[in-house]
């Protein structure tokens, strides 16, 4: 047993489960799915499982008090919620119920309604109805353990809040969870249980004959399939076209958010932490204030639209629109802790629902597209329906008595005792080289990534398995050293390493050699 990822070898004639994508849906698929059958291959265009949205999530479990009611992704958010802990057992990934503060101020409000009325009316309404009304709309929603908090509970749960609270209410259910470690996890348990894993490979066509799905096909050839699951995230409109089983369109939301250094805002807020506004308009939660799994504030995220599938650019703007917008509800941020500015692409349809469905018009095909938040939330959900679906079209629904749900998680050296680490060090030396200081991250981790159960062939790769580059210098000490790993390790020049893939290399040439051209272009003159 155990499979494999596969690079530059050809695909293999056939299989019998073809899921397109490697985000948190396709990985959470994938894993569900060789539970049942290890004839499964996993198709993604970039270098990397999670390497589009899934990597750019806000981290959080939602527990889906802000879902509109009744609709599927609401339904899938609290299911998947409850099943987080069973979820993420075995994997080496640590689940953190953190809880939400949704915080009562006088803006929760709008100024339309309330300069109408008495300041004691609209006091009584902010401190006694509405936070009846949240834990009213979490118990329909099937949502447990609500309680309502008076202003000062609110700051002796959270110190930094705005003075302006009112009131609160405390949702324990709420959770954190490294998104993209917990897509690697799952992609290496499900080729540690045979499934197979190709990057870098771009579906361009799906050949469909007599009403069925028969192969799919990409840049690096064709495999032929009965069942094929499109869980490619913003394009999961253009993958359904190619196999007539389309019908909906993604509109691309692009999701901005900040991050801060963990030295300094570690325990700024112990939960995440949202200012309630009635009547709000748009698309998005409005987002909040949170921990990360990894300990460091996190800020957002916007909700912007764009026609740009790959747009994850960040301007000042937007990062003066995030302090702007969460300046009232902790006025004391530490503004200058900022580390990092980043965004990532949602994949909404017109409906702003999940579809997940079968095809009515192309048998075999199914899709799992329209997945942005609560996607990582509703992520075991989501699989355990398409597993019922899959069912439906001929995968096995006997589980395999060899599966094994473990997944050897590698050792975090900055996480050990010092036995522990001495351990290491004695059987490995590289585990006693620090090459990142902020993160505490040895060479031998950098190693092991390169050459873990999905090869890590670039600095963003390593970034993700390791930390590197992840803490208040982002790189500035341990980026050289560990690009020079990753030459080592794959036998390749250093000019050849990239940040992420193709074209985006870290360095142009060697300093010398430039200035040597440079010195016979004035001679040629």
């Amino acid at each position: 047993m155990g499979g494999s990822v596969k690079e530059a070898a050809p695909l293999p004639e056939s299989a019998g489960v073809v899921i397109i994508g490697a985000g948190i849906s396709g990985c959470s698929i994938a894993r569900e799915v060789v539970k049942y059958t290890d004839d499964v291959v996993i198709l993604d265009k970039e270098t990397d499982v999670a390497d589009e949205t899934t990597k750019a999530n806000n981290a959080e479990v939602h527990s889906g008090i802000g879902e509109k009611t009744g609709t599927l992704k609401q339904k899938l958010n609290v299911r998947g919620n409850r099943l987080y802990d069973e979820f993420v057992e075995g994997l080496g990934i640590e689940l953190k119920r953190q809880g939400l503060l949704i915080v009562i101020t006088p803006r929760t409000l709008p100024t339309s309604i309330t300069r109408w009325l008495p300041k004691r009316v609209v006091r009584y309404v902010l401190e006694r109805v509405v936070p009846r009304l949240i834990m009213r709309n979490g118990r329909k929603k099937g949502i447990p353990g609500q309680t309502v908090l008076t202003r000062q509970e609110i700051f002796d749960r959270e110190p930094h809040v705005t003075r302006n609270a009112i009131a609160g209410v405390f949702d324990p259910t709420y959770g954190l969870v490294s998104p993209y470690k917990l897509a690697m996890a799952l992609a290496e348990n499900a080729i540690q249980n045979g499934a197979r894993l190709f990057l870098e490979t771009e579906v361009t066509g799906i050949k469909v004959e007599g009403g069925a799905v028969v192969s799919v096909v990409t840049n690096r050839g064709e495999i032929r399939a009965p069942i094929v699951v499109n869980a490619a995230g913003v394009f999961a409109d253009k993958v359904a076209d190619m196999a007539g089983a389309g019908g909906f369109e993604i509109h691309p939301r692009k999701g901005a958010s900040l991050l801060f250094d963990r030295d300094i805002t570690a325990d700024y807020v112990h939960s995440s932490v949202a200012e309630f506004r009635m009547f709000h308009k748009g698309h998005s939660k409005g987002g909040g204030a949170m921990p990360t799994a990894e300990g460091n504030l996190q800020l957002g995220p916007t909700a912007i639209e764009t026609g740009d599938r790959y747009d994850t650019s960040i301007s000042a703007e937007e990062i003066e629109e995030i302090f702007d917008r969460f300046y009232y509800l902790l006025p004391d941020f530490p503004r200058s802790a900022i580390i990092s500015a980043f965004s990532g692409i949602r994949a909404p349809t017109l409906d702003e629902d999940f579809i997940i469905e079968p095809s009515a018009r192309t048998k075999g095909f199914v899709n799992v597209a329209g997945i942005q938040s609560p996607g990582l939330a509703a992520a075991p959900a989501i699989a355990e329906m398409v597993i019922g679906i899959l069912h439906g079209l001929g995968v096995p629904d006997t589980r395999r008595e060899d599966f094994d749900p473990v997944r050897p998680a590698p050792p975090r050296f900055t996480e050990l005792t010092d036995e522990e680490r001495d351990s290491l060090i004695e059987k490995d030396p590289d585990f006693g080289h620090i090459i990142c200081r902020c993160e505490t991250v040895t060479e031998a981790e950098v190693v092991n990534a390169i050459h873990g159960p999905i090869p890590a062939k670039n600095m963003d790769m390593v970034k993700r398995r390791t930390r590197v580059g992840m803490g208040r210098c982002q790189g500035g000490f341990c980026g050289f050293r560990c690009a020079e790993i990753i030459a080592r390790e794959r036998g390749i020049p250093i000019t050849e390493v990239t940040k992420d893939g193709a074209g985006s290399w870290v360095f142009a040439d060697e300093t010398k050699h430039l200035l040597a051209e440079g010195d016979a272009g004035e001679a040629g003159q």
